[in-house]
């Protein structure tokens, strides 16, 4: 199968959160005109709950194969022009999911929470396989968060520069939905440094902004004149940068670094924290090593 024909990729459980993924995954797919497939791990409820498609038929049993029907027919009916497949598999979602992304352009799953708590609970098998994909894996924040569809593509901007594989994904977000891609770099200036002199005020944070403002321009060289670029360095944690960014944006977008010695990728603070809490769905793209 040739790059551009590899499907995106959406897993679904029957429940409210992952019907939000198979209409964000069906707007996917339709972008990067290519096929849907939509996959149901049978052993899910082992991880998640046991109230699938609850909502659907709330006084049956609910079999693995309605799951992926109601699925299927919900993106057919959202996007007619898409070629959808589905697919049952008798094995642990995580390993399904994981091994089904070698094959995809991406994987869109959902989130799950606690009643109305904002901070929402990233379930198990969302992070898990965020963690541990070989493709992009975007996961949906739920209806109505954020900016929605035609909010920017924001995309942090860490140590990998023009060589990041985030910004090369986020910058293709932004063409396909026809968006202002927003790129954000975050500085902090080490504690060590002190500011108390009248004649040092100032001077270390604008060197350490600086230096940002530096990484950010190499970082975006290469991006095409037709992508409207907006850049921004803005001093903090590069979790909570993000996760302000997060509350207008359409998309978030951050990159995962592969360990030697691991099993998959090790997600660090910044990606664990805005997949838990950030205000729109999130994007994790792997990183070479």
């Amino acid at each position: 199968m040739r790059t551009d024909e590899r499907p995106v990729v959406v897993g679904v459980d029957g429940s409210g959160p992952s019907l939000h993924a198979v209409d964000r995954a069906a707007d996917e797919a339709a972008l990067r005109r290519v096929p849907l497939r939509v996959v149901y791990a049978s052993l899910w409820e082992r991880y998640e709950g046991t109230a699938l498609a609850g909502d659907h038929k709330p006084d049956e049993e609910v079999r693995a194969d309605d799951i992926v029907a109601v699925a299927a027919r919900r993106a057919r009916e959202r996007r007619p022009e898409l070629t959808v497949s589905a697919e049952v598999v008798a094995e642990e979602p995580e390993y399904v999911l994981v091994r089904e992304g070698r094959d995809a352009s991406a994987l869109v799953l959902g989130t799950r929470g606690r009643g109305s708590v904002r901070e929402m609970l990233l379930g198990s098998v969302s992070l898990t396989v965020a963690a541990h994909a070989h493709c992009p894996v975007i996961v949906v924040r739920g209806e109505g968060s954020g900016a929605g569809p035609h909010g920017p593509v924001v995309v942090g901007v860490g140590e990998h520069g023009k060589d990041a594989a985030a910004v090369r994904f986020a910058v293709a977000e932004a063409r396909l939905r026809g968006v202002p891609l927003e790129a954000v770099r975050a500085w902090r200036r080490p504690a060590r440094e002190s500011v108390d002199h009248p004649l040092l005020t100032g001077e270390p944070a604008r060197r350490h902004e600086e230096r940002a403002a530096e990484a950010l321009q190499e970082a975006l060289a290469d991006v095409p004149a037709d992508v409207e670029l907006r850049r921004r360095t803005v001093e903090g944690p590069p979790r909570d940068v993000l996760l302000d960014a997060s509350r207008d944006a359409g998309l978030l977008v951050v990159g995962a670094r592969r360990t030697h010695g691991h099993r998959g990728l090790q997600l660090g603070r910044v990606a664990h924290g805005v997949l838990h809490r950030a205000d729109c769905a999130v994007a994790v793209v792997p990183e070479p090593e």
